[in-house]
């Protein structure tokens, strides 16, 4: 898998969205962006889908330590954590596994980050 997923039954897709900011926020990452994937459909498409947020999640201090060791690694950073609502209404989250997403890349260093922060990114999904 590429992802850490779980599913939130019960919550509405906004409390899912609060909460999963709020957990990020406490486990050390700050939200560098916020993608409403759905309004961006409607607004430019006229599609209508279930709402979708992507939230580019950082922890300065792993961004750093990757970015020294792999100056080019920002090409892959923030981290995106989705949530969204899918079709019979349950809201999932959905966070990048860092280490699945710098296979790309030969650098043993850089995978042991990746695994910090995948530890990491996966103790949030849990907290959710």
């Amino acid at each position: 898998m590429y992802t850490f997923d779980k599913q939130l039954p019960g919550m509405t897709f906004d409390a899912a969205v609060a909460r999963t900011k709020q957990v990020l926020g406490d486990k050390g990452f700050g939200v560098l962006t916020e993608i409403d994937v759905q309004k961006t459909m409607k607004s430019k498409l006229d599609a209508d889908m279930p709402g979708y947020v992507i939230l580019g999640a950082c922890n300065p201090k792993m961004a750093f330590e990757a970015v020294k060791l792999e100056p080019r690694v920002g090409a892959m950073l923030p981290c995106n954590v989705i949530v969204r609502e899918q079709e019979n209404g349950t809201v999932e989250v959905s966070a990048i596994d860092p280490v699945a997403s710098m296979q790309a890349i030969e650098n043993d260093q850089l995978h042991a980050v990746a695994g910090k922060v995948q530890a990491m990114l996966s103790d949030v999904v849990k907290a959710i």
